[in-house]
C-alpha cells in the first residue's frame, strides 16, 4: 500500500496530539510538486521514498523539522529547487540539515580514496548536526527494502557500505530499531545461503518453542511481581538474525549451541521497581555467576540504561532478563531521537556523543582517507568494553584493548609513565586483553617517560599508538625487559 502524508500525521499526533502539521503539509506539497513525474527503479512514483522516510522518523519520535528535512531530503539532488528556496520556506535549521543529508550522500562514491572522502564529509555533517544522521538512516533503511529493483553488484555495494558503517553508528547511537533492521537487511543479501538457512531454522525449529517457553516463565513471574505491588510489561525479545550469524561464527557453535537467542523485557515504572523486579526474578531462579549488569548505575557511552540478569530458568533452561524504565525502553529503541522527544531540545556541540569526538580527533591525526577508514572502524565501530579506574570512573574501550590503550585513555603521563598494571587486583601482563568489568590500576615510575618500542605490537587504539610514537620521537626508547612479556 503507498504511504500517505495522512499517515504520517496521524504517527506525529501519536506521539504528540498537539503537534503543529502545517510546515509537514507544505513541506510535502513541495517535494510532490519537485519529484512530479519521476519515478524510481521499482516503478513505483519518486515521491513514495521521501514519504517512507519521514514516516519512520515520525515512528521513531523525531521532531517535526527532521521529518521535514527528511520529506525534503532528495529535493536539491535530484530536481530544479534548490536549498535556497528551501531555506526560504522552511528555515535555516531545515536547509542545513538536507545539505548535510547531500553531503552524505556522496558516500556511493566508488573507490576507497573516494569512498573514505565522502565518509569523512558524513561525519563532518554529523558532527555540525546529529539529526542528519537520522534521516540517513531512514533513507538507507528504505533503500535497503528495495534493494531487489537493483543489478546485483549495486545491491552487494549498498549492502556491504550499510553494514560495515551506518549499522555501527547505529550502534553506537544507540538506535537498535535502525541497527536491527538494517543488519538483517544486508545479511540477506550479502550471505543469502547462511540467511536462508539460519531463518529456515530459527522460524521453524526454534521460535514455536521459544514463544511457548516464554510464556510459560511469564506465568510463573507475573503473579509474583503482582504480589510486589509492581506495575510492569513483559515482551519477548528475539535476536536479529546477523547477530545470531555472527555469534555462531565468532565462538563456532551451532545455532542450537546458541542459549541466549531471545531475552524477556519487563517494563516498569521506576528506577526502583527495576532493582526490586530483580530481586523477584532472583528469588525464583538461580542467577547465572558474573551475568548480572548494571546499565542503570554505570550506562554504556550511547546512552543505553537497563538491568541485565541471565538466570537458570524453568527447567534450568538460560534465559535473560532485562529490566527497565518506559523512558529507558523508548531511548534503547530509539537512540537520541527518543532523548528529543523527552528532552524537548537539540544535543548541543558540546554534548556530543563520546565517538562523534573520536571521530574529530581520528580526522586530525590520521595521514590519509584509508588510514582514516581502518583506524575508525577499529577505534569507534569496534564492540565496545567498559572498564574501571581505581576511582570508580568508567573507561570505554574497543574490544580487545589492552592495559596499554587503557593508560593513554586515562592520561598520556599516565601511559608514559607506566611500567606495569593491577588487573582486578592481581599484577597482570601489559598485553592482557581487557574484558568490561575489570578494574584496572596501572603502575606508574614518575621519571619513567619512555614507552618501549613493542608497545606498538599489542596497543589496539589509534590514541596510544600515536602517542607511543611521538614520545618515541620525543626521548627514544627503552630496550630493557618489560613486566608484561
Amino acid at each position: 500500500m503507498p504511504i500517505t502524508i495522512q499517515q504520517i500525521i496521524d504517527e506525529l499526533k501519536k506521539n504528540d496530539p498537539r503537534v503543529d502539521t502545517d510546515m509537514i503539509i507544505l513541506a510535502y506539497e513541495f517535494a510532490a510538486k519537485a519529484h512530479q513525474g519521476q519515478k524510481r527503479k521499482s516503478g513505483e512514483s519518486y515521491l513514495q521514498h521521501p514519504l517512507q522516510t519521514a514516516l519512520t522518523l515520525a515512528q521513531i519520535k523525531a521532531e517535526p523539522d527532521v521529518i521535514i528535512a527528511g520529506l525534503l531530503h532528495d529535493v536539491p539532488e535530484d530536481t530544479g529547487e534548490n536549498l535556497k528556496e528551501i531555506e526560504k520556506q522552511f528555515g535555516k535549521d531545515v536547509a542545513d540539515m538536507v545539505e548535510g543529508i547531500t553531503k552524505v550522500g556522496k558516500i556511493k562514491y566508488r573507490g576507497i580514496e573516494r569512498h573514505a572522502e565522502s565518509l569523512k564529509k558524513m561525519f563532518i555533517a554529523m558532527a555540525a548536526d546529529i539529526r542528519v544522521i537520522l534521516i540517513k538512516f531512514a533513507d538507507r533503511l528504505h533503500n535497503l527494502m528495495t534493494l531487489d529493483a537493483l543489478p546485483e553488484n549495486k545491491r552487494q555495494r549498498i549492502a556491504r557500505e550499510t553494514l560495515e558503517i551506518y549499522v555501527p553508528i547505529a550502534g553506537l547511537l544507540g538506535i537498535w530499531y535502525f541497527k536491527y533492521q538494517m543488519e538483517d537487511l544486508c545479511f540477506k543479501y550479502l550471505y543469502p545461503e547462511e540467511y536462508k538457512k539460519l531463518e529456515f531454522t530459527y522460524e521453524h525449529e526454534q521460535k514455536l518453542e521459544n514463544k511457548q517457553y516464554i510464556k510459560k516463565t511469564k506465568n510463573i513471574l507475573m503473579p509474583q511481581l503482582k504480589e510486589a505491588g509492581i506495575n510492569f510489561d513483559i515482551q519477548g525479545r528475539f535476536k536479529s538474525l546477523y547477530s545470531i550469524f555472527l555469534k555462531m561464527q565468532k565462538k563456532e557453535r551451532k545455532f542450537s549451541d546458541i542459549y541466549d537467542v531471545f531475552a524477556l523485557r519487563i517494563i516498569v515504572d521506576s528506577v526502583a521497581d527495576c532493582y526490586k523486579t530483580i530481586g523477584v526474578i532472583h528469588s525464583l531462579w538461580r542467577p547465572k555467576t558474573n551475568r548480572f549488569k548494571d546499565y542503570i548505575a554505570v550506562p554504556k557511552p550511547n546512552g543505553y540504561q537497563a538491568l541485565h540478569t541471565t538466570v537458570f530458568g524453568p527447567g534450568g533452561k538460560v534465559t535473560e532478563f532485562q529490566v527497565l524504565t518506559q523512558k529507558m525502553y523508548e531511548e534503547s529503541i530509539y537512540g537520541i531521537a527518543a532523548h528529543w522527544f523527552y528532552k524537548n531540545k537539540k544535543i548541543s556541540l558540546g554534548k556530543q556523543p563520546r565517538w562523534v569526538r573520536d571521530i574529530l580527533v581520528l580526522m586530525r591525526h590520521t595521514a590519509n582517507s584509508e588510514e582514516f577508514i581502518s583506524t575508525a572502524k577499529i577505534d569507534v565501530f569496534q564492540d565496545r568494553i567498559f572498564v574501571f579506574t581505581p576511582k570508580g570512573d568508567v573507561i570505554d574501550l574497543p574490544d580487545g584493548a589492552t592495559p596499554i590503550d587503557f593508560a593513554y585513555a586515562v592520561h598520556t603521563d599516565i601511559g608514559d609513565q607506566c611500567i606495569g598494571v593491577m588487573i582486578n587486583d592481581k599484577i597482570s601482563k601489559l598485553n592482557t586483553e581487557l574484558r568490561s568489568g575489570d578494574l584496572v590500576e596501572i603502575i606508574i615510575e614518575k621519571n619513567h617517560r619512555k614507552p618501549s618500542r613493542d608497545w606498538l605490537k599489542i596497543a589496539k587504539t589509534q590514541r596510544a599508538r600515536s602517542k607511543i610514537k611521538f614520545s618515541l620521537k620525543q626521548g627514544g626508547w627503552r630496550e630493557k625487559f618489560m613486566p608484561w612479556r
